[in-house]
């Protein structure tokens, strides 16, 4: 029976519910969020389907309270089951799948819950095959535990991860909805690349030469190469139809028909030795020319890496489109084990064109105000679920940097008042000094001590920031830009792009570039030559943001999948 037909059987009307697309069944979000909690809706007649948290027998087993979540919401509904409709033995361990119909009903006073659901039929129950080796039991579980092998597909049941994923959607939606909100068009950027944006090195190399190299060996041991003595016996065989074939052609009275066909097997044997010449020359390995590794034969034709950011891809459409932005999976083969770094993460890059420097903050801030205030509107039950368990200030920040417009001031301002904060006794362990690039416990000082708000920190050092970022006229500094936040440190980083040719070339051999490196930044370098124009962007780290906002510590805790040195499990 449908929802609005069972609705109907109760005598009311499905239109307060939502149900939940291309699935018979009621989100259990739309009950719980009614106003009065959902005691509301008493008498209503409504199908669910979810996991449970959590149950138990009562009254002598005849009946069990279930806690059951279907992942729309934070909270649980109370599900009732009598000993009649199911065996209460399979339903009460956590993990247990069910799907259930009945009517939600106001239990007695004095309950926590406002509405509960009594079962009519028991729909669909999978049980947990052995309960004592669910992974996930009732005890907290430490966010350490839960990325580990046996539980990192069951995190997604927990009720913090829960919460994270549900923020960490919002936070997507806001993304495409602010950027389209303000005209922007997204383009899907490549992920293998032939490019280093930043310039770091710390890149995966994307390759086949290893696959084919194995691939190769189970050949030679399956089919061993030709012998030297076997290419000699091909040689001898080409020589022989050789002989052949001038002495059928010198002979006046050989038809053409002879000759054609002395051609021919003359044609298969030099055939069939080229083959055996070329099998004779391999060798297990890796291919080598001139002692170095031959990428020409290579699945690409040359080395290829997993891409580390989309920006300069990104910035040949905004020279044709204006307003763009990429919003996708990034990469980096740095071998760290902090909490603030992840193999594998997302990243949100917006490139305008006709805009500078002032223009990129304007439009970064906005954009970080926008994701705050989204959350609050959106997804208060889970970032009250976050305050709870992991930050009681995360709610108060998005709400100050919602409304509160960002400090701004220079790189030398900044260091002017690390240098000031030194003096007057603070203590850093990294040393602070003009030219320095700020650390973590620098960007947090300024954000939650000294301004106690975001900071937009410009004009940084060229000599510390990438080559594409344009010079300013001291030639000293570039017009580059990061977004410090509270909690985080450093949200988002961007600049006006350099783009005025004679300026970028000189900064690319000025960092010591092989001309070979310069030649793989020709098409980079083009967009100066073909119709340039003044342009800005920036890249906000998405798994950082939602770190922001939940306030928990760890970035492989916000992410489904977390990547790390030693770690791509699932």
């Amino acid at each position: 029976m449908a929802d609005d037909q069972l609705a109907q059987a109760a005598g009311t009307s499905s239109s307060q519910l939502c149900k939940a697309e291309f699935s018979d069944r009621v989100l259990v979000r739309s009950i719980l969020s009614q106003p009065e909690g959902g005691a509301e809706l008493d008498g209503h007649r409504v199908r669910i389907g979810g996991w449970v948290k959590n149950g138990r027998k009562a009254n002598k087993g005849a009946f069990a309270f279930l806690h059951v979540n279907d992942g729309s919401c934070p909270e649980n509904l109370q599900v009732i089951v009598d000993a009649d409709k199911a065996d209460l033995g399979r339903l009460v361990h956590a993990g247990t799948c069910v799907h259930v119909d009945g009517f939600l009903k106001i239990p007695p006073a004095g309950t926590q819950q406002k509405v509960e659901l009594w079962v009519q039929n028991v729909l669909h129950l999978r049980q947990v095959d052995d309960p004592a080796t669910y992974p996930l039991p009732k005890k907290y579980l430490t966010p350490e535990y839960l990325r580990e092998v046996d539980a990192i597909h069951l995190r997604p049941r927990t009720d913090t991860f829960s919460s994270v994923l549900r923020i960490r959607d919002a936070l997507t939606y806001a993304t495409h909805t602010f950027f389209h909100k303000h005209h922007f068009l997204c383009v899907h950027t490549p992920i293998i690349t032939s490019s280093d944006c930043e310039g770091a090195g710390e890149m995966f190399q994307v390759t086949t030469l290893f696959s084919q190299a194995e691939k190769l060996v189970k050949e030679l041991i399956k089919n061993p190469p030709p012998s030297e003595s076997d290419v000699e016996a091909a040689k001898l065989i080409v020589k022989e139809k050789v002989e052949v074939v001038s002495k059928l052609k010198s002979d006046d009275k050989t038809s053409k028909e002879e000759i054609d066909s002395s051609v021919t097997i003359l044609k298969k044997a030099k055939e069939g030795l080229l083959k055996l010449e070329k099998r004779s020359k391999l060798k297990p390995g890796i291919p080598q020319k001139d002692g170095k590794i031959d990428y020409s034969l290579d699945f690409f034709a040359r080395k290829a890496y997993l891409t580390v950011s989309g920006q300069l891809q990104i910035e040949s459409v905004a020279c044709a489109l204006s307003s763009v932005y990429t919003f996708g999976p990034t990469f980096r083969a740095e071998h760290s084990h902090t909490s603030r770094h992840l193999a594998e993460f997302w990243m949100v890059e917006p490139e305008i064109a006709f805009a500078d420097l002032e223009d990129d903050m304007n439009c970064a801030e906005a954009y970080v105000q926008f994701l705050c205030r989204w959350l609050l509107d959106n997804c208060i039950d889970d970032l009250k679920s976050m305050a709870d368990k992991f930050d009681k200030s995360c709610i108060d920040r998005l709400t100050m940097i919602s409304s509160s417009p960002f400090e701004r001031i220079t790189y030398t301002k900044a260091v002017e008042l690390l240098e000031e904060a030194v003096k007057m006794g603070k203590v850093f362990e990294n040393q602070v000094e003009w030219g320095i690039d700020l650390a973590s416990e620098h960007e947090r000082y300024l954000t939650e001590v000294k301004f106690q708000k975001p900071v937009i920190v410009y004009n940084y050092p060229k000599g510390i920031k990438a080559f594409y970022m344009r010079l300013n006229d001291d030639s000293d500094t570039v017009a580059a830009m990061d977004v410090l936040v509270p909690k985080v440190g450093e949200l988002i980083g961007g600049s006006q792009r350099e783009e005025r040719y004679d300026k970028i070339l000189k900064r690319i051999r000025e960092m010591g570039m092989s001309t070979e490196q310069i030649e793989q930044y020709k098409w980079y370098l083009d967009l100066r030559k073909f119709g340039t124009v003044k342009h800005s962007g920036f890249g906000l780290g998405f798994e950082r943001m939602v770190m922001f906002a939940t306030g928990i510590d760890n970035i492989r805790d916000v992410i489904p999948f977390p990547r790390y040195p030693g770690r791509a499990d699932v």
